[in-house]
């Protein structure tokens, strides 16, 4: 569903929160898809869960018109699909590196087109990607990783010149070392390596996206989230 997955559910939750009714994608984590919705409908916000493959073409818009019909316009989205399967290079597979990019990547741009249109013909839209501080370093996951968050980031900047004066804003979120599930591994040496001396809280990040979201003025961005590890 997305590259942390408790992330995800967070970031639902705290637009929810800031008075946002959300739609909930996943690919095949349906029950985590549900649980979050129920959370945000006791917040008294509408949600829905809807099953949709971000990296292919068709489903996204399906998913987009679906979203539409049951919600209304999309004024959020937030690019957070992903997959990380660490590999060495020796390693690296053309099918590994090609399914990296489509799911951190193409699905990115695919969700992008399909909500575009309508947010340039409102002038009004937020679009935020979850990128990673392995766009700019060299990570633990892999190249096909690392080139996939790149990816995002040239994304982000692409875009946002292009839709800035339709009222659009594209910006980039780099979480480092966050507390989930895919820091588990690694997290005595990940902490020992952060400024801070501790890892980061999805709870942290989800801020930073909200934060970006009510921001008008700020577009093709990305910004660090990373307890001082490094810096822009």
């Amino acid at each position: 569903m997305a590259l942390y997955p408790d992330l995800s559910g967070k970031i639902a939750l705290v637009l929810a929160e800031a008075g946002a009714d959300v739609a909930v994608n996943y690919r095949a984590r349906s029950d985590a898809a549900e649980a979050t919705v129920a959370e945000i409908r006791r917040f008294g916000r509408r949600a829905e869960a809807l099953q949709a493959d971000v990296a292919v073409a068709a489903d996204v818009n399906a998913l987009v018109a679906g979203v539409e019909k049951k919600l209304g316009a999309v004024d959020v989205l937030v690019n957070n699909a992903g997959i990380s399967e660490p590999c060495a290079i020796e390693e690296l597979t053309e099918e590994l590196f090609e399914r990296t990019l489509n799911v951190n990547l193409k699905s990115a741009f695919l969700c992008t087109q399909a909500v575009l249109p309508g947010m340039r013909a409102r002038g009004f839209g937020r679009i935020v990607n979850i990128s990673s501080g392995a766009a700019r370093g060299a990570g633990v996951v892999g190249v096909h990783y690392n080139a996939s968050k790149a990816g995002m980031e040239g994304l982000t900047r692409g875009y946002a010149a292009r839709v800035v004066q339709d009222g659009v804003t594209v910006n980039a979120v780099a979480p480092s070392l966050i507390a989930t599930e895919m820091i588990k591994p690694h997290r005595s040496a990940s902490v020992a390596k952060i400024p801070l001396g501790r890892l980061g809280s999805v709870d942290e990040i989800a801020s930073v996206v909200l934060m970006v979201v009510g921001n008008a003025y700020m577009t093709g961005q990305t910004v660090a989230a990373n307890g001082g590890l490094h810096f822009n």
